[in-house]
Formats: structure tokens, C-alpha cells, sequence
């Protein structure tokens, strides 16, 4: 028999007031700056989509919108998971609660991998964007970058959703005005889209095999991911039966076009295959405009980075939150981890995503990329077996949005993932298999033998009807 988990009122609990629960304050505008925020469409075009350029080149738009499309089902299957499982748990309890406390502890190692990663990986990115008036060390910018992110994120949710979206106007905007400088100085057409072109090392013309952008579609996931995070605030959105689905899909609609438009202007737009694939966009903005309108494209970007790093820190410490009040540690761990501050956040996680972030900004990016993008791969992989199996039982009568085309579209999602996993990296398969391997033998060891006690995932009172 499978090992599922249902959360019970009688279930084992070591505080005397039972589990702490995160306050409703946000609807589904909010959350959906936040989740939007998260995302970061700006800061991703500006320091994750130039790596693509220069791997896959002119077929890099088309790489991001089969990724795209693909976070379709995605999408669908977290609105209705998030829906039927609305908790800051997010994937792992969704998991955990439909396919068993084992598979939802791997989709929590792997969503930890993420939320650990995705933040330095992106603050690192900030001195790039600073150079035209400040020039910084990147490693020590980012770490700066996550320690402010980290002071922002013990605030009040709503002071943050504020904040976040005044920072989201301005990256659209440099994100806008990249895309209209783009397309009004095109150097080819439509076409060339299509044309799997990249600049070789010897100054050539190289093609970019099919294999490439299915091993480049695990970066493309990632582009798109933060889409997810409006699941981890699910216990914090009003009304969440209905505002998780519009907020994950809104969200997912909102930042595809924020970003493939963009990239197509720049695809078209750069003056030839050496420039697209070298992937400085910051100087082709400069050639395109003047040096007033690329400083303040990349002041833009800068800001929007910071906005990314407070809203990750923001979902991430709710993920460790959770875990800790869901008994994933020994009882000392917890009590800690599971500690709320005077604004309503999880003081102690928030400073345990964000401190360890600003380590890993002095971590090889390209290890970092190649770690995450098989994180994210396995994590939606494991959450369409999920999704699989979220109508069997007493699950199939519980209110919560469904999805279309079911079971058609989980299922060829887990194919077309599975594939995906085949064609990384070996070193990065390896990095995140050891990981998982220690998270299993800690499961065997630790959590399954006290399963009566530990790894109950909590649902919030008015979630569970």
C-alpha cells in the first residue's frame, strides 16, 4: 500500500497549540506581483537568457517557447494540486499527500535544491548591470544582493507585495524597451527564428542539433519557474480555491510573453551570429539607443534582481517553514525553523534560505545552472505523478479546480520530462542524484521509522472541506 499521507486532526503534534499557520492577507493581485516578482522576467531575459544565446543561438526563442508550452501542463497541474493541496509546503505536499511521504520527501530535496540555488544564481548577476555607473565584485554584489533580500523578506507580506511591484514596473519596462529597440533595428526576418544557427569558437557558423535544445530545455523550464511560487503562498492567499489557479496561470501567461518577446526582438535585432551569441545585451541596447538609455535599461535589470532576491528568500523560507512545522527534522530543528516573527514571517527560515545564499554566490555559476535545471526537471516530473494521481479516492470529491485534458496531459508530461533527464549533463546528473541519495538514506533512516511523529503535512484549517 502506498505510504500517502492524510492529513487528520488526530495527527501527532509536539507544540501544545497544535502547528503554527500562516495568516491569509494577500488576494490574487497580490500574489500574483509576488509570483510574478518571483519569476523576475527581467532579471531572467538579462542574466539567464544570454547563457542560452550563447549555446543555442538564433535557436534560443524557440527553445524558451517549447519550454514554455510545456510549462502549460505544468501549470495545470500545479493549479489543480495547489487547489486541492493548499499549503507553503507547495510541491511536497502536494506529493506527499497523493503519492506517497517518500516520493513528497524527494520533491522537497529537490524543491530545497532550487530555492537554494535559483536566488545566488540570479544576484549575481547584479554587478553586470551596476558597471555602467559602479564597478563591483559579482560574487560580493550578490552576497550583498541575498543579505538585503533576506532583511526585506522578515517584513509583512503585504509591505512586500508592495514593494515587489514597483520594482515589476521596472523591469517590464527595460524589458519593453529592449523588445522595441530590437524589432526596429532587425537585421533578419522571421525566419531565420528557426534557422538552429550558432557562432562557432573559430568564428564560423555552427548548427544547433535537435539534442541541444532538448538538453537546453531544462535551462528553458527554469526561465519560467517561478510560476510555482504562487502554491507556496497558497496558505496565504485569499480564497485559495479559486485565486491559486488564476494566480499560477496568469502568472505563467504574463511572464512568457514578458520574456519570448523580448528574445525574439533580440534575435532578430543583433547586427550578426558573433553578437547574438556572445549574449552582452546590455551593449547591444547601447548600440541600438545611446549610453542615457542602456545605463538605465541596466539600473532596471539591477532592481529587478533585488526584487527576485526578496521574493525567493520570501517563498523559500516559507518552504523551510513548512517543512519544520510538518516535523521533516529532529524536535529541536523544528521548534527553531517553525518560529514566527513580530510581521507574521518565519524570522528564523527566512535568515536560514538567506545567509547560506549569499555563500553560495562564491560557487561556480555553471555547476549552479546545471544542479538546477535537473532539479526543476525531476521536481515538475515527480509533481505530474502527482497529478496522475489526484483524482483516485476521496480526492476525486474535493472541491478544487481541474485541470483539461487529464490524464492525457500529465502523462506525456512525465514522458517528455523523463527524456529531458536523459540528455543533461553527467556531472549535473550526478551532483543532484548524490544529493538525492543522501535525502533517501535519511528517509529510510530517520523519518520512515518515525512516521507516526514526523513528516505530517499540515493543511490549514479552512483547507481541509
Amino acid at each position: 500500500m502506498t505510504d500517502t499521507l492524510t492529513p487528520v486532526e488526530g495527527a501527532a503534534v509536539e507544540a501544545s497549540n497544535g502547528p503554527q499557520q500562516l495568516k491569509r492577507s494577500i488576494g490574487v493581485v497580490g500574489g500574483t506581483l509576488l509570483t510574478l516578482s518571483c519569476v523576475t522576467p527581467a532579471s531572467t531575459l538579462f542574466v539567464v537568457v544570454p547563457d542560452l544565446f550563447g549555446s543555442l543561438g538564433t535557436a534560443t526563442a524557440l527553445t524558451i517557447a517549447i519550454g514554455s508550452l510545456l510549462c502549460v501542463a505544468v501549470a495545470f497541474c500545479y493549479s489543480e494540486l495547489g487547489t486541492l493541496i493548499p499549503s507553503a509546503g507547495g510541491e511536497y505536499a502536494m506529493v506527499s499527500t497523493l503519492a506517497g511521504r517518500l516520493a513528497g520527501w524527494l520533491v522537497f530535496v529537490l524543491s530545497l535544491l532550487v530555492v537554494m540555488v535559483v536566488p545566488p544564481v540570479i544576484a549575481m548577476g547584479t554587478a553586470d548591470y551596476l558597471a555602467p555607473i559602479v564597478h563591483l565584485d559579482p560574487a560580493m554584489t550578490g552576497a550583498g544582493v541575498m543579505l538585503l533580500a533576506t532583511l526585506a523578506g522578515l517584513l509583512d507580506l503585504r509591505a512586500n507585495a508592495w514593494i515587489t511591484g514597483v520594482f515589476l514596473v521596472l523591469e517590464v519596462i527595460a524589458a519593453a524597451v529592449v523588445a522595441v529597440l530590437g524589432f526596429a533595428h532587425a537585421e533578419r526576418g522571421p525566419a531565420d527564428l528557426v534557422s538552429m544557427k550558432v557562432a562557432g569558437a573559430d568564428g564560423g557558423t555552427d548548427t544547433v542539433t535537435a539534442l541541444l535544445v532538448v538538453s537546453g530545455l531544462a535551462i528553458a523550464l527554469f526561465v519560467t519557474q517561478g510560476f510555482s511560487t504562487a502554491v507556496y503562498l497558497s496558505e496565504e492567499l485569499e480564497n485559495p480555491r479559486r485565486n491559486v489557479a488564476r494566480t499560477v496561470l496568469a502568472t505563467l501567461g504574463i511572464s512568457a510573453v514578458i520574456i519570448l518577446v523580448p528574445v525574439v526582438a533580440i534575435t532578430l535585432g543583433a547586427s550578426d551570429l558573433q553578437e547574438l551569441t556572445g549574449g552582452d545585451l546590455s551593449a547591444m541596447v547601447t548600440a541600438w539607443s545611446n549610453t542615457a538609455v542602456g545605463t538605465f535599461v541596466s539600473l532596471c535589470v539591477a532592481l529587478a534582481i533585488i526584487n527576485a532576491g526578496i521574493v525567493m528568500v520570501i517563498q523559500n523560507s516559507r518552504v523551510l517553514f513548512a517543512s519544520a512545522r510538518d516535523k521533516a527534522w529532529p524536535r529541536p530543528v523544528n521548534d527553531v525553523l517553525a518560529k514566527l516573527g513580530r510581521f507574521g514571517s518565519p524570522w528564523v527560515a527566512t535568515l536560514a534560505v538567506g545567509v547560506p545564499g549569499a555563500a553560495l554566490c562564491f560557487v561556480n555559476l555553471d555547476t549552479l545552472y546545471g544542479v538546477t535545471g535537473v532539479s526543476v526537471t525531476g521536481m515538475y516530473l515527480l509533481v505530474a505523478v502527482a497529478a496522475l494521481l489526484a483524482r483516485r479516492g476521496a480526492h476525486r470529491h474535493t472541491r478544487a479546480w481541474r485541470m483539461p485534458l487529464w490524464p492525457a496531459m500529465p502523462v506525456l508530461l512525465i514522458a517528455v520530462l523523463g527524456y529531458i533527464l536523459t540528455q543533461q549533463e553527467t556531472a549535473h546528473l550526478l551532483w543532484t542524484g548524490g544529493i538525492t541519495a543522501v535525502a533517501t538514506l535519511y528517509w529510510a533512516l530517520y523519518l520512515r521509522p518515525r512516521r507516526e511523529s514526523r513528516w505530517l503535512v499540515t493543511l490549514p484549517e479552512d483547507a481541509r472541506t
